[in-house]
């Protein structure tokens, strides 16, 4: 596996490590046959996310001695080792230390499976 550490996921992004031919995960969720066949959704594992949606500040540019604020973010539901199903035109492939992962915005990203007992 790879050194998530070095990743840095920008904004309401997701890197997802992405399961090939699958008719059931891991964790037991069963993907119908029209859903593989048509290669429209996919499904994997959630490896890093970002740190979600920017909140808007007040320019304050008439008062430059203010110290800068840093930035908010509206964080995003998804979460390491979370199973989603995201549509496949959405992403983006990437390959990082020989591994195939796929990049998705937040919004591509239909239905996530969490499995506590799988991250414990």
């Amino acid at each position: 596996m790879i050194n998530t550490e070095k990743i840095i996921i920008v904004g309401d992004r997701v890197l997802i490590k992405p399961e090939e031919n699958i008719n059931k995960t891991n964790s037991g969720l069963y993907l119908p046959p029209g859903v593989t066949e048509k290669e429209k959704v996919q499904g994997g594992y959630v490896i890093k996310v970002g740190p979600g949606y920017p909140i808007g500040m007040p320019t304050d540019d008439d008062e430059p001695w203010r110290e800068k604020k840093t930035i908010k973010y509206i964080p995003l539901q998804a979460r390491e080792g979370d199973f989603a199903l995201f549509l496949r035109k959405d992403a983006i492939e990437a390959e990082i230390e020989n591994e195939k992962f796929v990049i998705v915005s937040h919004t591509a990203i239909l239905m996530l499976y969490r499995d506590e007992d799988l991250l414990s």
